[in-house]
């Protein structure tokens, strides 16, 4: 039997092992034991594969941010991911395997069945080890939000919790307490769930939330102990000091007692401890005479920092139209100006 092999043949073929390649790289790291709402028309390895590119994976970083000036050192820039780009990425990864016009209609009749059942994929994909029997998301997919921060607390910090609330204090009574986390701050601000959070860059981390945030959390990671030294802005030059504290309660001296951090000479950053421990005892006499190592490690003492943005009681409860942070303002007539697109 002899057989004839187009052109188009050829080509479709190329792009179907490629594609095939890809996917079988990321089901390859699928676990096994992640949630799974039960049998799906579409196959469950394909539904992750598909939730994972929904979610941005393996898409270029010069497709999420265009230009570097978009996304400068030390910034954040919160977004909306658009649906229809995500699905016509989807649609697109899927037309690979047709061939005939028989196979683009058999597609479209199955596609609003693919989405949906790639809706409840999303929610899958970081939920692995789930206990036997609990509730899996379902449902279709939300509005997508999220964030790219680029910061030196990123590749400092790696393991940086981050969580999105879909209520602020303001709107509850009494307002939760703001060093609170874990469920006595999460259920009360409706903490949103987080699809996606990677570091794209060793500086540059982005997350996805499922829903809008009205506040968002970034914390340092709590697990250990850190010593370190605060930093403060006089007529634009930058000092290193240390805010004291009381060595029988441990709370910081109200008003603030200061020592400003002394360096070694010829060593840049270099710490020269004999005499901070020295302005330390200068600058407040309830420390005694002189300090000991325990002593001086309580002043050195830094707890996990958190920087929240946009929730208003930390401004005096001004309007929603002030902060409203997750209001989209960039649109393209400004894109296009600024990069002469």
């Amino acid at each position: 039997m002899n057989v004839t092999i187009t052109g188009r043949s050829i080509l479709t073929t190329v792009i179907a092992t490629a594609v095939a390649t890809m996917a079988g790289e990321l089901v390859a790291q699928l676990a096994y034991d992640e949630p799974d709402p039960g049998a799906r028309r579409t196959p469950r390895d394909l539904r992750m594969w598909l939730a994972r590119l929904r979610l941005l994976e393996g898409v270029p970083f010069g497709y999420l941010v265009a230009d570097s000036a978009l996304l400068p050192p030390e910034s954040i820039r919160f977004f909306y991911v658009d649906r229809g780009w995500t699905d016509a990425l989807v649609e697109g990864a899927l037309s690979v395997g047709t061939v005939t016009t028989a196979d683009r209609a058999a597609l479209e009749q199955i596609y609003a069945t693919v989405r949906t059942e790639v809706d409840e994929a999303e929610r899958l994909v970081r939920l692995p080890g789930a206990e036997p029997g609990a509730t899996v998301p379902t449902g279709p997919a939300g509005t997508l939000t999220g964030f790219l921060l680029r910061s030196r607390m990123v590749s400092g910090w790696p393991g940086l919790h981050v969580r999105g609330y879909a209520l602020d204090n303001l709107r509850l009574a009494p307002p939760v307490a703001d060093d609170k986390v874990g469920d006595a701050q999460d259920a009360p601000m409706r903490r949103l769930r987080t699809l996606r959070l990677e570091r794209l860059a060793p500086a540059v981390l982005l997350v996805l939330f499922d829903g809008v945030p009205q506040v968002v959390h970034i914390e340092e990671p709590r697990a250990g102990i850190q010593f370190g030294v605060d930093e403060s802005d006089s007529r634009g030059r930058a000092r290193a000091q240390v805010r004291l504290r009381s060595a029988t309660t441990g709370e910081r001296f109200s008003p603030d007692r200061i020592a400003k951090i002394p360096f070694r000479r010829g060593a840049p950053g270099v710490l020269h401890m004999a005499a901070l421990s020295r302005r330390m005892v200068d600058a407040s006499a309830e420390l005694g005479p002189s300090l000991d190592a325990a002593e001086f490690a309580l002043q050195m003492l830094q707890f996990p920092y958190r920087a929240v943005f946009a929730d208003r009681t930390l401004t005096g409860g001004r309007s929603l139209d002030f902060l409203d942070t997750f209001r989209a303002r960039v649109g393209y007539a400004e894109l296009r100006s600024r990069f002469g697109g």
